[in-house]
C-alpha cells in the first residue's frame, strides 16, 4: 500500500532528509522574498495593468472607508516587525542545531503556502478583486489554523513569525477585505454589522489566550485592534466602532500581559505538549 504521508508535505515527520531541508531553505527564501517584495512595491506603487480600479494597498484602505479600515502606520509597522521576525525564522533553517532545524522545517510547508497566499492576496487586493482576495484569505486562514493547532508547541521564535502573527493578520483581514466587498460599506447597515462583528476579534483572541496561554496571538490582535480604532476615530469621532476597537485592544493587551509577564519571568504554566514528542522537549521550554 502506498504511504501517502511520505508524499504529503504537510504531514508530521520524526526527521527530515538533508534534501528536504535544502528544498525548504530554497522555497522558503524565494516565497518569503516574493511576499516582501510585492508588499513593499504595492505600498509605494499602484498597478498599471488591467481595467479595474487599481490602487496602492493603503489607498484602497482609505478610498473605501469601512467599519474595519485600519490605520496605515500601525498596520505597516505590524508587517515590518513580522517580516523581520520571519527573516529570523528563516535563519533557523540554517542553524547548526538539528532540533531547531527540525522544528523550523516542520512548519516550512505551511509557511511557504502562506507566502504564496499572501502574494496572491496583495495582487488581487490592489486590483480591487475583493471577492477573489477574500477567497484567498479564507484558504490561508485554514492553512494557518491547521499549522497552529498541529504545531503550537514549537518555540516562540518559530511560532510567532510563522503561526500566530500571520494568523492574527489573516483573521482580521477577512473582515477588513470582506467589508470592502459590500456595496456602500460606509452606510448605516454595514456600520451596524461592523459594530457587531468587531467583537469577534476579542473572542478569537481570548480563546488563544485562555486555552493556549499564547501571548503572541493576544499581542498581535491588540495591535491590529488599535489600528482599526485609530482609523475609525480619525474618520468619525462620534461613533461606536472606535470605542469598541479600543476596548477590545485594552482587554486583549491586559490579558496578554497576565500571560506574558509570568512567561518572561520564568513562572509561566507551560503550554500543553505531546508526551510522545520526547525528542523535541528541549525546544518547548525556550522563550
Amino acid at each position: 500500500m502506498v504511504d501517502w504521508n511520505k508524499y504529503n508535505p504537510f504531514s508530521k515527520r520524526e526527521s527530515h532528509a538533508s534534501g528536504s531541508i535544502t528544498t525548504y531553505k530554497i522555497l522558503t527564501l524565494i516565497t518569503w522574498a516574493l511576499s516582501v517584495i510585492v508588499s513593499v512595491y504595492y505600498t509605494v506603487h499602484s498597478p498599471h495593468d488591467g481595467h479595474t480600479i487599481r490602487k496602492r494597498i493603503w489607498d484602497q484602505n482609505s478610498l473605501y472607508p469601512t467599519a474595519f479600515s485600519m490605520n496605515s502606520v500601525i498596520a505597516s509597522i505590524y508587517w515590518i516587525v513580522l517580516f523581520i521576525l520571519q527573516a529570523g525564522y528563516i535563519g533557523h533553517l540554517f542553524s547548526s542545531n538539528s532540533d531547531i532545524v527540525h522544528a523550523a522545517a516542520s512548519v516550512g510547508s505551511h509557511f511557504i503556502l502562506n507566502n504564496l497566499f499572501h502574494f496572491a492576496f496583495v495582487m488581487l487586493f490592489v486590483r480591487s478583486h475583493f471577492i477573489w482576495a477574500e477567497l484567498i484569505l479564507v484558504l490561508n486562514f485554514f492553512n494557518l489554523s491547521s499549522l497552529y493547532f498541529r504545531h503550537n508547541t514549537y518555540p516562540r521564535f518559530i511560532h510567532a513569525p510563522v503561526a500566530s502573527g500571520p494568523l492574527a493578520w489573516t483573521f482580521v483581514a477577512i473582515y477588513w477585505n470582506g467589508a470592502l466587498m459590500i456595496p456602500h460599506p460606509a452606510h448605516l447597515v454595514p456600520r451596524i454589522f461592523g459594530n457587531i462583528f468587531i467583537w469577534a476579534i476579542l473572542f478569537y483572541g481570548g480563546f488563544y489566550i485562555v486555552v493556549y496561554k499564547d501571548y503572541t496571538m493576544g499581542f498581535s490582535l491588540s495591535v491590529l485592534s488599535a489600528a482599526i480604532g485609530v482609523s475609525q476615530f480619525l474618520r468619525q469621532v462620534i461613533a461606536l466602532q472606535w470605542i469598541f476597537a479600543f476596548v477590545i485592544m485594552a482587554v486583549l493587551f491586559v490579558s496578554t500581559l497576565t500571560i506574558a509577564v509570568p512567561a518572561w519571568t520564568g513562572k509561566e504554566l507551560k503550554w500543553k505538549r505531546d508526551t510522545t514528542d520526547a525528542e523535541r522537549a528541549p525546544l518547548l521550554n525556550e522563550a
